[in-house]
């Protein structure tokens, strides 16, 4: 297994497991981004978000990290906001979730945050097993 930053022709695969994601998570009707969406906010002149590929012994990306970075004012500190984190069902417990946080955890001094669904008792079990706690006393506002 490697971790490897996305490049352009990995947009393909970025979309796919994109995809994936919004199927796992029964969101499939909001997914309304196009690979040329994504492919802009990555590779663009403005880019605003990175993808971290980990990928298997054979050269299949068996997922990813889709994340940007933060800021924290109180820590005064740069952060990272994980977006996405997925591994594709044949390669989920072999380690791959976990080294994808570790990755961004090495990325940033200050905080790693990310949203869980709060049905997902797999996922919240995982994070929590890596000592990562639920923030109490936010709620998450969205204006769209």
């Amino acid at each position: 297994m490697r971790i490897r930053e996305a490049t352009p022709d990995d947009l393909a695969e970025i979309m796919a497991i994109t995809r994936e994601l919004a199927v796992f998570e029964e969101l499939e009707e909001h997914l309304v981004a196009t690979a040329e969406d994504l492919g802009r906010a990555l590779f663009g002149p403005q880019s605003v978000i990175t993808v971290s590929l980990v990928v298997d012994d054979d050269g299949t990306v068996a997922g990813h990290a889709l994340w940007y970075r933060t800021f924290s004012t109180f820590l005064g500190r740069p952060g990272i906001w994980l977006e996405d984190l997925f591994v594709r069902e044949p390669y989920r417990r072999r380690g791959y979730g976990r080294a994808l946080l570790e990755h961004l955890r090495s990325l940033s001094e200050g905080r790693v945050e990310w949203d869980v669904l709060d049905w997902n008792a797999t996922a919240i079990a995982f994070y929590e097993g890596l000592g990562a706690k639920p923030v109490v006393g936010w709620t998450k506002f969205r204006w769209t």
